[in-house]
Formats: structure tokens, sequence, C-alpha cells
């Protein structure tokens, strides 16, 4: 158990491909329980990317800029390195539903075993609990490229580099 004066830091790693209004809810939520979060931008193998770490970073900065007990990095490799890398203790995960339920406990049970690492799950607020970087990807693309359909689930700044990277909207 911590000591109340001990300063906790906390990652929230992800993809973030793009940043989602799902992402920043929770990076404003654990921001305010811990004394520092780092925001980790990492490479999913299992995913196709469509923006580079480094733009994926330009894409959040903007809205981390506000909340002084925040940064964001981007990292290769394992998570459990990169929270030893920013001196953090404890991870952050964001829980959607039942499907996220279940491998985030898998994923925190193998982390706290190799690693010693505590995962915090922080559950979606209901109007987030459908939002995917993968669906904003879809929905805009079988959309026919239709920016209205994602507004509503991505800031502004997001939306146009959707619009840039994979065509622009239709007219």
């Amino acid at each position: 158990m911590s000591h109340p004066d001990q300063k906790i830091i906390a990652v929230y790693q992800g993809s973030f491909d793009p940043v989602t209004y799902g992402h920043l809810d929770i990076i404003r939520r654990a921001a305010r329980l811990f004394n520092e979060l780092v925001v980790g931008i990492g490479v999913n193998p299992e995913k196709e990317q469509l923006f580079d770490p480094q733009e994926r970073l330009e894409l959040l900065l903007p809205h981390i800029r506000d909340l002084p007990n925040v940064r964001a990095a981007t990292y290769d490799g394992l998570t459990i390195d990169f929270l030893r890398q920013c001196g953090g203790q404890v991870l952050v995960r964001g829980i959607r539903d039942l499907a996220d339920l279940s491998n985030e406990v898998k994923l925190a049970t193998l982390n706290r075993l190799v690693g010693g690492v505590e995962s915090v799950f922080m559950l979606a607020n209901d109007q987030h609990v459908l939002t995917s970087s993968t669906y904003i990807k879809q929905i805009y693309e079988l959309g026919g490229g239709d920016l209205a359909r994602v507004a509503q689930l991505v800031p502004p700044n997001v939306a146009r580099r959707l619009a840039e990277k994979l065509g622009r909207p239709r007219t």
C-alpha cells in the first residue's frame, strides 16, 4: 500500500489510432486520481496503423495542454518497460464492455505476475461505450468520407486528419 505522501505516477497506454473523446475522457478522469499521468502511445502489432506514433502524439497534445500533471510520449516494446522508464507504478486501462474487461483482466494478471505492476480499470462513460478507434475508421471509410458521422466521436483536429489520410469528405 502506498504512503499518503508518496507520489503516484500512472501510465495510460494505448495505440490511440486515432485519439477519441473516449480516450480524452479517461485521461481527464485519471489525471484527477494520480499525481502524474503519462499517456503512452504504443504500437499494437495486431492492428494496422493509420497514423504513425508521432502523428498520434501530435493529434493528442492539444487536448492535454491544460492538464499540468499529464504528459505524453511514444514508445516501442513492452508497456511494462515503458512504465518503468517513466517511473510509473500503475497502469490505467479503460473498460467499455465485458469483452474489454475479459481481455484486460488477463493482461492485468500477466502484468502483475511478470512485472509486479498493478492495473486500475476505469469504466467508460455511457456516451463513449461504443467509441472505438477501429470503428471510427470504418465508419468514415464505409460511410463515404462523411465527417459528420465521426464528428461526435473525435475532436475536430482528428476528424480533419482522418479526412486527409483517408480521403476528402463527400460533398
